[in-house]
């Protein structure tokens, strides 16, 4: 079996199906085509398939290479899109790249598009296949989870009648294919085997580290790097508070602290969104035992949800010194992506905002110039608001025409989330201006 697989991955000839064409499973699939390999992708929109099938990327925002690459590879007859099934059944290689969301209550993990996707798979899955799980997943889900359903469903057994790996995604919007290229990859088997095989096929497309591991290490390092990031993130969005509650400005202390050596203090800013490290330190401590007492996880979590409130906390003060009531304003919102130049608004924090800013009384308009319900004039749309709060770095906001925002404005407070601006200047210009981290009093 494993000689088999091996002279069709180092051949090319083995069919290769992708689960989930999103923003991990859609770059991953063109790669692969492009380095010769036979691609099917299935997705359950048909509209997004259709879509893809004419070599039109679903994706917006600045994705560098990726609309080219998968014009290119669906003109040549290397990759399609479809919304069955059937073509896992000559699959030699099926990887799976579905979301894993946590239950916003109960921050446990919500397997429902990979149970479903497992499921389809199995009905269709033959002997001699390698699945890789290239979602992102709880420490422990292959074997209580991924392993079970393909079993059950397939017939089959795991290291008799088809390899199994997780091969975590390491994947950043505006990023995407030179992630996949240059990041570092684990790829943990549920045999040293399988590993071995699954490093034979990645080696086409990444040329980073493999390391081969088993599956328990390769989902404690995916969860434990991104709550690792979350943690500091955590503590530089608790220093810009603090900075601005002592009248200090948080992005100069930070540039001096990190010139100590083996300092690396993160950017604070208006929130934590995306796919990943909203939920993955929630999935690193969701197989724990009772045992275990999780306290510092919990605590970065509810500091970096706090941001986005925090924004809206400095929206009023900042209408207040405008002499403005927040109840009645109208707010205009800047960014609704969570990532600067990218159309993905998964856990976006502005969205948090927004709801608060309603509560408060406020009308609130959005713009966003990749999320195509809010493109539009800029100028425009902020043209009779009282306040601009800026919750993306997008490059239009950086370069945006100050004089003709400072005039569209019924008045000019602008309300910084990502340290976009010059403190000095943007009050110089005309500008009531408040930010994260900023010496906000005007003393």
């Amino acid at each position: 079996m494993e000689n088999n697989l091996l002279a069709a991955i180092e051949n090319k000839t083995a069919n290769v199906v992708v689960l989930g064409l999103g923003y991990v499973g859609l770059p991953v699939a063109c790669l692969f085509a492009e380095a010769g390999f036979p691609v099917v992708g299935i997705r359950r929109s048909q509209d997004k398939v259709d879509m893809i099938n004419r070599g039109e990327c679903p994706i917006e925002g600045k994705e560098p290479g990726l609309a080219e690459l998968l014009a290119r590879v669906v003109s040549e007859g290397r990759f399609q899109a479809t919304t069955d099934y059937a073509p896992c059944q000559e699959a030699r290689v099926v990887l799976i790249a579905v979301e894993t969301p946590v239950d916003p209550v109960t921050k446990k993990p919500g397997y429902q598009a990979l149970r479903g996707a497992l499921t389809d798979l199995g009905h269709n899955l033959s002997r001699g296949t390698m699945v890789v799980i290239e979602s992102t997943i709880a420490p422990g889900t292959m074997s209580k989870v991924v392993k079970p359903i393909l079993e059950e469903t397939s017939g089959l057994q795991v290291n008799e009648d088809f390899y199994l790996v997780n091969c975590p995604e390491r994947v950043m919007p505006g990023k995407l294919l030179a992630n996949i290229r240059k990041c570092h990859r684990v790829v943990g088997g549920m045999s040293p085997e399988a590993a071995e095989l699954a490093i034979h096929f990645y080696r086409h497309v990444v040329q980073a580290d493999l390391d081969p591991v088993d599956c328990l290490t390769a989902e404690l390092v995916k969860t434990m790097e991104n709550a690792y990031r979350d943690v500091q993130i955590a503590f530089a969005n608790e220093m810009a508070p603090l900075c601005e509650d002592m009248g200090a400005d948080v992005w100069q202390i930070r540039e001096l602290v990190n010139k100590s050596p083996y300092r690396d203090m993160h950017l604070p800013g208006a929130g934590v969104g995306g796919h990943c490290i909203p939920k993955d330190p929630w999935l690193l401590i969701a197989n724990a035992s009772d045992g275990f007492e999780p306290r510092l996880i919990p605590t970065a979590r509810a500091i970096n949800d706090r941001m986005p409130l925090h924004m809206a906390d400095l929206t009023v003060k900042a209408l207040q010194e405008a002499g403005v009531d927040i109840a009645g304003a109208k707010v205009a919102v800047l960014g609704y992506a969570y990532l600067e130049n990218s159309d993905d608004t998964r856990n976006s924090p502005s969205a948090v905002l927004v709801k608060r800013l309603c509560e408060l009384g406020a009308e609130v308009t959005v713009h966003d110039p990749y999320v195509p319900e809010y493109q539009g004039d800029l100028v425009d749309m902020v043209t009779g608001c009282d306040a601009a709060v800026v919750m993306v770095r997008h490059q239009v906001y950086r370069a945006m025409d100050l004089d003709a925002v400072r005039d569209a404005l019924r008045t000019p407070i602008v309300i910084d989330g990502r340290g976009i601006f010059d403190a000095a200047r943007m009050r110089t210009t005309g500008f009531v201006y408040w930010g994260v981290g900023k010496k906000n009093r005007q003393t």
